[in-house]
């Protein structure tokens, strides 16, 4: 079982992670999943995200299929939050 006074973050993961993150989820909304790099840096680039986010989103794999920010953040290798049971 897992302790619920545990962070919710893994060791590690600092908080300029977790803004960089939640800037790319800002700029990628909920309506865009799921999504390869192309469809992400498209809907992106239509709501004027920040330079280091499309930087970044260029640099996924092509041909990836994500299903979340939480997909793109591992595959980008930012930390991500854990699950809580």
């Amino acid at each position: 079982m897992t302790d619920p006074h545990q962070a919710a973050t893994p060791p590690g993961t600092d908080p300029g992670s977790i803004e960089h993150r939640a800037a790319i989820a800002e700029a990628l909304g909920k309506e865009v999943w799921p999504a390869d790099r192309d469809a992400l840096v498209a809907k992106a680039q239509d709501g004027d995200a920040a330079d280091r986010v499309l930087a970044d989103l260029r640099r996924l794999p092509a041909g990836q299929q994500f299903t979340n920010v939480q997909e793109v953040a591992e595959a980008l290798g930012l930390g991500t939050e854990q699950k809580r049971f």
